[in-house]
């Protein structure tokens, strides 16, 4: 079955039987979710897109990719995407029957061969669905958050036997495995009611991370100047444990961009100050507590489009005026060629190039930066969207 086929199907766990059709997932969902759960309250924006790449064991990488036409009209889905390690040829793994309009969240512990993707719901839905690989995207196993994920592509983690999942209402659930299951680790309000969320004047939780030892991790945005929203779950309460900030960033209210694992521990971006004075940093972690921080990259009028990590703890930006850069530890940042027309992700590449995934609705074209400094289409991949699908 592809990606673009049966989207409203899906086997519920639990107990609760196979949705065979849309109207039965429909109609069963929201049966499920009124006498299961109350309703989450509205969140703001997602402070971060959801369009992202992730890098694979061994050099491979992940992609999440919106495909497709308008979302207004139901029209926009959510693929992904991998590159072996072992070819430099991207393939289409979107977990097969899965309603996924609303976005697909991706985590990938800091070790094995193992993704788990979370899906927004979406068209009424009030649950999240979830996926888990651990070959490369050939079979899928399935589980469920019977609740909304948050709209952050942070907000689901694995890692260290363990799954975190931030949802839409601000609570954070905790899971030993697939198909386990899952218990509140922080209610609605309980971070940001905590003495280190309330020193940092926390505004809201931005996503959730595991350390490689598989302690909690969770990110916010915080209105104190230079304050910098990292908590760790100590057992007994949060506490902070976000890198120390110098100079003008310290003056300068933080947003913790993204938070999550990589094959180095753990990786954040920051945006401290907002607007044309916007200036970005990356952070890198072994440990979750002590961090390593790079030179501060100055945004100017771009906000940032995607972001994402790739081998070695890189870290890269995607500008919505086009621009595009990356950094990792130890490194300056330094400025891409501009990517080509329609890129929605970039993601590192075979021999520490980069391949840049541009999108027209079912069509993805990957282009990947030579040596020479400019972009060379690779590969043309069409998937096919079914659009009207969803209505």
């Amino acid at each position: 079955m592809t990606a673009s086929k049966a989207r409203f199907r899906w086997t519920r766990l639990a107990g609760v039987g196979v949705f065979l059709s849309a109207v039965g997932v429909l109609a069963g969902c929201a049966s499920a979710s009124t006498s299961t759960s109350t309703p989450a309250p509205a969140t703001s924006a997602p402070i971060s897109p959801l369009d992202t790449s992730l890098s694979a064991v061994g050099g491979g990488a992940w992609a999440v990719v919106p495909m497709g036409g308008s979302a207004a009209q139901q029209d926009l889905f959510w693929e992904l995407f991998t590159r072996p390690a072992a070819g430099s040829q991207w393939v289409l793994v979107t977990p097969p029957g899965i309603a996924d309009n609303g976005g697909l969240v991706a985590a990938a512990p800091a070790a094995g061969q193992r993704l788990d993707v979370a899906v927004r719901p979406s068209q009424g839905l009030r649950f999240s669905p979830f996926a888990s690989t651990g070959d490369g995207g050939k079979t899928w196993g399935t589980g469920l958050v019977d609740a909304a994920v948050a709209a952050d592509p942070d907000a689901f983690a694995a890692g260290g036997g363990k799954m975190l999942a931030l949802l839409a209402d601000g609570a954070v659930d905790q899971a030993a495995a697939p198909g386990t299951s899952w218990t509140r680790l922080a209610a609605p309000g309980a971070i940001a009611a905590s003495g280190a969320a309330r020193s940092c004047q926390m505004t809201r939780l931005t996503g959730v991370a595991l350390t490689a030892s598989g302690s909690p991790l969770a990110a916010a945005s915080c209105a104190r100047p230079g304050a910098v929203g990292i908590f760790a779950w100590s057992g007994l309460a949060w506490e902070a444990v976000g890198p120390a900030l110098t100079g003008r960033l310290a003056s300068q209210p933080v947003q913790v961009l993204r938070l999550t694992a990589a094959d180095t521990g753990n990786i954040a971006l920051l945006q401290a100050g907002t607007g044309s004075a916007a200036s970005l940093v990356a952070a890198w972690s072994a440990d979750g507590t002590h961090w390593t921080v790079s030179p501060a990259f100055q945004a100017g009028s771009g906000q940032v489009r995607a972001s994402g990590t790739g081998a070695g703890g890189a870290v890269w930006l995607l500008f919505a005026d086009g621009r595009a850069a990356v950094t990792g530890p130890g490194t300056a940042w330094r400025a891409l060629p501009a990517p080509p027309r329609g890129t929605a992700v970039l993601a590192g590449g075979p021999g520490g190039t980069f391949d840049a995934l541009a999108v027209s609705g079912g069509r993805l074209t990957v282009f990947r930066l030579g040596k020479d400094g400019a972009w060379a289409q690779t590969q043309v991949l069409t998937v096919p969207v079914q659009y009207g699908s969803s209505g």
